[in-house]
């Protein structure tokens, strides 16, 4: 029996992702990253998990605000932790299937089981270093963006 794998779809867009990071590096690093990377997609930054709420409610003054395909969410944020943002999106009806990918430094065996408790879909630990950083960035946009089928509504 042959199969053949159906080839991906085009995006009549550039797919979206929300980042939520604080640490301007680090976040210099993944639009770096995901250039290098050549990822078709719309990168927006936001510095923290009350500002990536909002951004994701479209409220203030995100109205005009793309939903986006895809969050990449650290952890470690000033104040509303990684752990409370994703557990607001995966409460709320209309921001529950979005896919959170979380992308942390920490290694701890309780935040990893923490994210996924609370329904991260993915958790990344962070690499310091760009090459491996950029194969993170080719890997998830290989998933995310070219295998798996994301929810009717989704953009």
């Amino acid at each position: 029996m042959t199969t053949t794998a159906k080839p991906p779809q085009a995006p009549d867009r550039p797919f979206e992702i929300l980042l939520v990071e604080d640490n301007p590096g680090d976040v210099l690093l993944t639009r770096t990253a995901l250039r290098r990377a050549s990822v078709d997609g719309e990168l927006y930054a936001v510095r923290d998990g009350m500002t990536a709420i909002a951004y994701l409610k479209q409220e203030a003054p995100y109205a005009d605000a793309r939903r986006p395909n895809l969050v990449l969410l650290d952890l470690n944020l000033p104040g509303m932790h990684g752990g409370e943002v994703l557990q607001a999106m995966k409460a709320d009806a209309r921001l529950c299937e979005i896919p959170v990918i979380i992308l942390s430094t920490s290694g701890d065996p309780k935040d990893i089981a923490n994210s996924y408790k609370n329904h991260a879909n993915c958790y990344i630990r962070k690499p310091s270093e760009i090459g491996a950083f950029r194969d993170v960035m080719r890997r998830i946009d290989d998933f995310w963006f070219s295998t798996a089928e994301l929810p009717e509504g989704q953009p």
